[in-house]
């Protein structure tokens, strides 16, 4: 499962399904070697296999089984990783005091949360009764604290070694251009057409989001083709230009105007349409959502964590979880608006 960040690179997400305590330990081991191959001192390294192990014995003991998502960080976000945990178990209105003085939902003393605080940079917790818990940490090399601008997550189909989905952003003079490819089918023949038009994404000059989706179109010519959805997004404007093809939804959530925007029929790289461009204004502390058909539209903004209290990764993974089938891949890419 690929993503690639402002400067192109390709990261890949490591879903670890944990459901039993024997997972535990193959959780904190894939940690140990993703930390150390995104070359994390030695101490660091450790710290990062406290955490994952933390958050894994979370998820089993108190959300009766989840998964962990672990994420390289570009250079950009402060390198090194970040953990993502989702279970939907029964959840609490206290996490936050949980963290703070040690205490477990079962009622005994412990370290876990408020070890997992203490050892990264950056943690984002979201959690309320019988909606489950989330939890996203960053182990950053450098220190820094920062929640990364874009939140990208993807899953691949149950069964299958890669994603068929691809996202992607990148920075530019006046704002960011944000993108989800949803390759046709899924496997590596999917994962053949997203990545192309991930590619085309960061090579071309353009920022258009219509012009960008019709070089997508001929360079995905000869593979499967794909839904694709190009936003750009200016925070300091409060403007979003949207264009999209086929199965792929843009919404936005939080302030005054929550709207959805509809993309246009058609297979990028098939049968294109004339591609259109929708621009919209936007609200302070709103966030832009785009993901795959490999979760439902039938989701509802109130049913999320609040977005003007928690980081887009917190929201997005919240999302995938409540939203997400395990028929398709999926993927989603998150933004808040700020200036």
């Amino acid at each position: 499962m690929t993503s690639a960040d402002g400067s192109g690179v390709v990261h890949d997400d490591v879903w670890i399904p944990v459901d039993e305590t024997a997972a535990v330990a193959g959780a904190r081991r894939r940690a140990g070697a993703l930390a150390t191959a995104a070359g994390l001192a030695a101490d660091r390294v450790g710290e990062v296999e406290i955490v994952v192990s933390e958050l894994a014995t979370n998820v089993v003991k108190h959300g009766g089984g989840g998964d962990l998502v672990l994420r390289r960080l570009p250079e950009t976000d402060g390198g090194g990783l970040q953990v993502v945990a989702v279970d939907a178990g029964p959840g609490t209105r206290h996490l936050e005091a949980m963290a703070g003085d040690g205490r477990s939902s079962a009622g005994t003393l412990g370290v876990g949360l408020g070890a997992v605080r203490r050892l990264s940079a950056r943690v984002d917790m979201w959690s309320a009764p019988t909606r489950g818990t989330v939890v996203v940490a960053g182990l950053t090399a450098d220190g820094s604290d920062h929640e990364p601008l874009v939140a990208e997550l993807r899953r691949p189909l149950r069964g299958e070694t890669v994603c068929g989905d691809a996202v992607g952003h990148r920075e530019i003079d006046g704002g960011t251009l944000l993108v989800v490819a949803d390759g046709l089918g899924h496997g590596p023949l999917a994962a053949q057409a997203s990545s192309r038009a991930l590619e085309v994404f960061h090579a071309a000059s353009s920022t258009s989001p219509a012009d960008l989706v019709r070089r997508m179109h001929q360079a995905l010519s000869g593979t499967r083709g794909a839904a694709i959805a190009v936003c750009l997004v200016d925070p300091a404007r409060r403007t979003l230009v949207h264009a999209g093809v086929g199965n792929v939804s843009c919404r936005l959530v939080g302030g005054r105007r929550a709207r959805w925007l509809p993309s246009q029929p058609g297979i990028v790289g098939h049968n294109l349409p004339r591609v259109q461009e929708q621009p919209v204004d936007l609200d302070d502390s709103q966030l832009v959502v785009l993901h795959s058909d490999g979760l439902t539209e039938k989701w509802s903004p109130e049913d999320l964590p609040p977005v003007t209290r928690h980081g887009a990764t917190v929201v997005a993974a919240a999302l995938l979880r409540d939203a997400g089938t395990r028929r398709d891949d999926a993927s989603v890419l998150a933004m808040r608006v700020s200036a």
